[in-house]
């Protein structure tokens, strides 16, 4: 009984976050996942100083072009004689860079129409869910192929097409978790007291709201790393001679006979680190489920 009621104090000794990780490092997935992306951006982060970008990465060498992946160059080297290896490595920097930073664009865009819409309801509610249902109803490629395309080829007007979609996405959450919580009795008396309408959302609705938003810009990222390399393979993402994955598989293609591996490493590299992303975002979903506690 006193071991027990011991273990039920550390219980409740424990913040959100502390008993969220405790979930989260039992689930093999999820840490699987969460130790290929600290490798991951732990690499992307230290690339400028292993290797020389005007050198290493966009340097052509014409001798060693089409080499195979050897002790020389680990992942090969492409039509320039550029070695791959590096490209790739420093390649995950925009495509980090690109899927989070169109993720989070879209998180305060999306969290302050879905807010506003499920705090007032209504006709704004009406208006700006009419507008988000438009957006969400056009195809993500589609939308970002006309803004990349009105705002010219770089990584900031390619962050801002992807960010669209990720706005409609984290606004349906934002709005459906606030409907649930607007009515609760701390959330009227704050009203009540004559807090403004932004401090009531910002303290005391979003807060509560953490959960699934958490849980979506993890998914986000992976689906929007995969649209920004979509948009490079296309030649209409971020401009060469920068080696972002997806510039990276659309060189490679015209190779793919003679030198497969051009397609192949880029698109393992997408592969693993979306997959990793997935599983650590189902990892999160479980942890930070209420009913999941164990």
């Amino acid at each position: 009984m006193a071991q027990a009621n011991e273990l039920k104090k550390q219980y409740k000794k424990r913040t959100l976050a502390q008993e969220t990780w405790r979930r989260l490092v039992k689930n093999p997935g999820a840490m699987l996942g969460l130790g290929f992306l600290g490798l991951l951006i732990m690499a992307a982060a230290l690339s400028p100083f292993i290797f020389d970008y005007e050198v290493d990465v966009i340097g052509q060498n014409m001798s060693e072009r089409l080499m195979a992946p050897g002790a020389a160059h680990w992942f090969g080297t492409d039509e320039y004689g550029r070695d791959l290896f590096a490209r790739v490595i420093y390649g995950a920097r925009y495509s980090l860079i690109i899927g989070v930073g169109s993720v989070l664009l879209g998180l305060v865009v999306g969290t302050i129409l879905g807010s506003q819409a499920g705090f007032h309801g209504g006709v704004i509610d009406s208006i700006i869910m009419r507008g988000i249902d438009i957006f969400y109803s056009i195809p993500n490629i589609m939308t970002a192929v006309v803004i990349v395309s009105l705002l010219g080829p770089s990584t900031v007007n390619l962050m801002i097409a992807l960010a669209f979609s990720c706005a409609s996405s984290f606004a349906r959450i934002v709005r459906a978790s606030v409907m649930t919580i607007r009515d609760q009795e701390y959330v009227e008396s704050s009203y009540a007291m004559g807090l403004p309408t932004w401090k009531i959302i910002v303290k005391h609705i979003l807060p509560n709201c953490l959960s699934p938003i958490i849980v979506q810009i993890t998914l986000l990222i992976g689906t929007t790393i995969i649209s920004a390399s979509s948009l490079s393979f296309l030649g209409i993402g971020v401009p060469a001679p920068a080696p972002e994955w997806g510039a990276l598989l659309s060189a490679g293609r015209g190779h793919i006979r003679d030198a497969s591996y051009m397609c192949i490493i880029p698109g393992l590299a997408i592969m693993f680190t979306v997959l990793a992303l997935n599983l650590l975002g189902d990892g999160l979903r479980d942890a930070l489920d209420p009913k999941m506690k164990k």
